[in-house]
């Protein structure tokens, strides 16, 4: 596993395990009859993890670094260890222009488990010293972090920013990729392409599948600076709200136009980021932004974020501020009480509120972050953060499991504890 330094679940389907057996094997004797190469294969362990401790002085609504966790930190309980936790394992094996990987990782479930994932699971081919192509689970190349994201180590704060990327939940696809990388004067560009789809199981039998999963990345790095722009584009379908809009259909015409807005039901969802980090070593200034688009239960949203920080021997002192915020409704009046019958009217308000509930998970919140990183050791990192969180109005931001009495529009003193290992 190739780490960045301090300085800057679903289950595995039965054909891609047998491709990314296919190709440990490959990796293993892709060179088996060429005498001239008398070297075995190359393999190799290695894991991270992260164990975290969160308070939050809210009783109202957990905070938590992903809406893919069962519980969180506030109305749980004040404190938590389920929002940053979190033990990864990879194996790699290559030989030629054979390589393979798996990375499992196991972290808080939307049903509170800690169930292993896997997170990676897939064979590279270095078909030219500039083209590589990699089928199986992929990484998708979305956001500066994509591919060490869940790596805490590898991050000057405690996690990525819950703001950006929250609005990309998933972290990994099934499909294949290209990358080609080139350069061009003194900037190394990097073009990738990628294709997928993922089936990931939520929680009872909802799921989340997203297919069609079409998009194109591209990196530059010149010196300090690095510049990530990503896209994609892809169908989503999951179970969320179901039993809601089969609600509002039985209400006749306008219930149906309802669900037939809002129902996440083959909805095309489109995303699209640029970032860029500047890392002369003494300090480092980060920056973000993306846009979603979905006209669905999940809304259409802009994220941004921008921090930095100073390196001091061992310590390193950050600050941070993130923004997320959406565009177009995120209420709506519902059915229309006047034009039903007088008996149906409070079912109808019923489910209403029940749709309003649902549109106040898209998010509109900001954070302003500050915090220290102490490298005790050259593979272990302890990190203390102090987050001052304000969902936006009518929005319960990126927090989880509110309850009645949630207010939006009043800030939240999250305080965390991490330590970040690498092995």
């Amino acid at each position: 596993m190739t780490y960045p330094t301090s300085r800057s679940g679903s289950a595995l389907p039965a054909s891609l395990i047998c491709a990314v057996l296919a190709g440990l094997l490959a990796a293993t004797n892709a060179c088996a009859a060429d005498t001239a190469d008398a070297a075995g294969p190359s393999w190799k362990f290695s894991g991270f993890g992260t164990l975290g401790a969160v308070h939050a002085d809210t009783r109202e609504a957990d905070y938590t670094s992903t809406v893919m966790h069962a519980t969180g930190a506030g109305r749980s309980a004040p404190w938590s260890v389920e929002v940053d936790s979190r033990l990864g394992a990879q194996l790699d094996v290559a030989r030629g222009p054979w390589s393979a990987v798996l990375q499992v990782v196991s972290e808080q479930d939307l049903e509170g488990g800690y169930a292993p994932r896997v997170e990676w699971a897939n064979v590279k081919y270095q078909a030219t010293p500039d083209l590589v192509i990699r089928l199986g689970r992929i990484a998708l190349p979305v956001f500066l972090a994509a591919d060490y994201r869940k790596v805490g180590y590898t991050l000057p704060w405690v996690r990525t920013p819950v703001e950006v990327y929250g609005s990309l939940p998933i972290s990994s696809s099934d499909g294949v990729d290209a990358t080609w990388r080139w350069s061009g004067g003194a900037l190394r560009h990097a073009t990738q392409v990628f294709w997928g789809h993922t089936d990931t199981h939520l929680y009872e039998d909802r799921r989340l599948h997203a297919r069609g999963i079409v998009g194109l990345s591209h990196s530059i790095e010149g010196g300090a600076l690095s510049l990530r722009l990503s896209a994609l584009t892809a169908h989503l379908t999951t179970g969320v709200g179901a039993d809601l809009f089969q609600a509002l259909r039985a209400f006749g015409p306008q219930g149906r136009a309802l669900a037939a807005r809002y129902a996440i039901e083959d909805k095309r969802v489109s995303m699209a980021s640029i970032g860029a980090s500047y890392d002369p070593g003494a300090w480092f200034l980060n920056a973000e932004i993306g846009r979603a688009n979905t006209d669905s239960l999940l809304g259409r949203t802009t994220a941004m974020y921008v921090g930095g920080g100073v390196r001091r021997g061992s310590l390193t002192p950050y600050a941070g501020y993130a923004r997320v915020r959406a565009h177009g409704a995120t209420s709506d009046p519902g059915l229309q009480l006047a034009a039903l019958p007088a008996g149906a009217r409070s079912a109808a308000a019923a489910v209403n509120l029940a749709l309003n509930t649902y549109l106040a998970t898209i998010p509109q919140q900001s954070t302003a972050s500050a915090g220290l990183r102490w490298d005790v050791l050259d593979n272990v990192a302890l990190k203390a953060q102090y987050d001052r969180v304000v969902p936006g109005a009518g929005s319960r931001g990126s927090l989880i499991n509110p309850s009645r009495d949630f207010r939006p529009g009043h800030g939240i003193h999250v305080t965390s504890l991490a330590l970040d290992f690498v092995f």
